[in-house]
């Protein structure tokens, strides 16, 4: 039995099945403090904004591949790609 180190782990699927459990009125007002806390709470420092395409190029991997802080990238599939 393994009961030390990385034993437990805990998966954003949880979500879902949370959501459906407490009924659509509560997973409502989750969702408004998300969107209320969205500049404060729930923001995200990234160093550059990338669209899908551009993630797929080397020197971008190479930059968020490294797993380092300040080298996060944000993906966003709805940007365009810049020149």
């Amino acid at each position: 039995m393994r009961n030390f180190g990385f034993a437990w782990s805990m998966g954003g699927w949880l979500l879902f099945p949370f959501l459906q459990r407490i009924g659509e009125p509560a997973a409502q007002v989750l969702r408004q403090r998300v969107v209320a806390e969205l500049k404060t709470t729930f923001a995200c420092s990234c160093s550059k904004e990338i669209s899908l395409a551009e993630a797929l190029h080397l020197d971008a991997i190479a930059v968020y591949g490294q797993r380092a802080a300040g080298t996060k990238y944000l993906i966003n599939p709805n940007k365009a790609i810049s020149p």
